[in-house]
Order: C-alpha cells, then structure tokens, then sequence
C-alpha cells in the first residue's frame, strides 16, 4: 500500500512505479537481456530427462539455482521412451534432455532440439569383475546372467546395435525400461552382468567395474536437448538449457564421462 499512496502524490512517476510493483509481485516484464539471475530466468523450472542424466543434472540443477536466486530446478528422470510419452500425454514440463533423438523426435511439443552430449556402452559387472568378463563373446555363456535395457529405451537400442556388430546372440534374463534398472540388477547381484552406458558405470564405480568393449564405437548416443514449444516457465526454461551448454555445463558432464557432441 505504501507504493499506491506514494503514486497518489507523485503523479509523474506513475509508470516507473507501477513498473518497480509488477516486478515486486512477479509480473512478467521482457528481461531478455538480463543477466542470468534476473527474475525472468528464475522461478520453478521442470526438467524431464533421460535416466543417465541423473547425476549431472542434479549436479548442474543446484549449480543453476546458486547462480540464478529465486530459481528451482525439478527433475523427472527416467527412460527417453517414456519421458516421451507423459510430455505428449500434457506432463506439464520446460526442458526435455533425451538419451536419443529418436525418443526426442516422437514429441510433438519439442522445440529445436540442440546435440549436447554423446555417450558410449560399457559392461557393468561386479566389482572385481569375478566372472572375468572381457567383451561381449562371454555374455553369451550360459552360466551368465545378463541385463539388457528394453529395445524401446536409447541404452537397449545401443545395445542391440552393439551385440549385432559383434555377431553374437546374447539371451538376458531381464529388460529394464531405463539404464539405472539394469544397473541395479548388477549391484544386487541378481545378475552377472549389464549393458550401460559408461556414465552410470563411473557413477557407481564404488560398487561395478566397467568393461569395455570395441563395438560399443557402432552405437555411441546423442543426446538432444530441447525448450518445450508449450514450456509454461520458457526463459526458465531457456536458461537452463544455456546453463547446460555453458563452459560450467560441460564441465560438469565431462566430469561424468560424457563425450562432446
């Protein structure tokens, strides 16, 4: 109230303090060159993003909001495939990050997607790699237990490329619907091994080994990134897609073990 009675005697300044109280209480104004802490690139910021994102993101989320107050960054992570389907199905959502731009193509709300990552498989097996697991041949034993993410998900399409490539037929035990599924199978032990992508194997370094394998070359991913058209919070949005392909971004994700696009 004091800013109404205060334009009640200076008639003059109405537009500059009318201005100053829609930007108190949150109203949109064209901020577009400000910097990355102004007030339309904060408020809450929704990320749908592929499950081996998981870290890094986390990772860049709180580096976003320390660097944009006001901000929030909420992730919904999970498999490319169904990220996909719950933003055509009205997920409400700002930024969609997926594992493969086949997953990003099917929606129908996506923006101009940008490459910002690649990554590549490995074999996930217990630590200390007991079973002596050295490519992809040995995952055709069959004493071994194996598993594969499902063929709809980037990381089971990466591997059916990579088992073809190598010629060989490998029977797993289980399909997981994302990456971190079928990693699991190995900490628990339910499984011998798993096909993941060298990310998540280095994220859970204390717990699996990596092995890796040539073919795994014939199925490297990319990973889009993209501003939905339908973004109910769109600089947010915006700005965190920039924060991703910054110099801070990619040092983050290089840090994981992702490669440059």
């Amino acid at each position: 109230m004091i800013a109404v009675k205060t334009l009640r005697f200076a008639v003059a300044g109405l537009a500059v303090l009318l201005t100053a109280s829609l930007a108190a209480c949150g109203g949109k104004t064209d901020n577009s060159a400000g910097s990355a802490a102004t007030p339309s690139k904060g408020g809450a910021v929704i990320v749908f993003a592929a499950a081996s994102l998981t870290e890094s993101f986390t990772t860049l989320g709180k580096q976003f909001e320390s660097a944009n107050p006001g901000s929030t960054v909420t992730f919904n992570f999970g498999g490319s495939s169904a990220l996909a389907t719950q933003i055509n199905e009205g997920a409400p959502a700002d930024v969609f990050a997926s594992a493969s731009p086949k997953n990003m193509q099917v929606v129908t709300d996506a923006g101009t997607p940008t490459t910002f990552v690649k990554n590549q498989l490995v074999i996930a097996v217990s630590k200390g790699n007991t079973k002596g697991i050295t490519g992809l041949a040995d995952l055709t034993k069959a004493d071994l237990k194996v598993a594969l993410c499902a063929e709809t998900v980037p990381c089971g399409a990466a591997a059916k490329t990579a088992i073809e490539a190598a010629g060989v037929k490998v029977t797993p035990v289980t399909l997981e619907q994302d990456v971190k599924a079928a990693l699991s199978k190995v900490k628990l032990g339910e499984v011998d091994a798993a096909l993941v992508y060298r990310t998540d194997a280095k994220a859970s370094a204390t717990d699996v080994d990596a092995v890796e394998f040539p073919e795994s070359a014939k199925a490297i991913n990319d990973y889009p990134i993209t501003v939905l058209k339908s973004a109910e919070n769109a600089a947010g949005g915006q700005a965190f897609v920039d924060y991703v392909l910054s110099a801070e971004g990619t040092k983050v994700l290089t840090e994981a073990g992702f490669q440059a696009p």
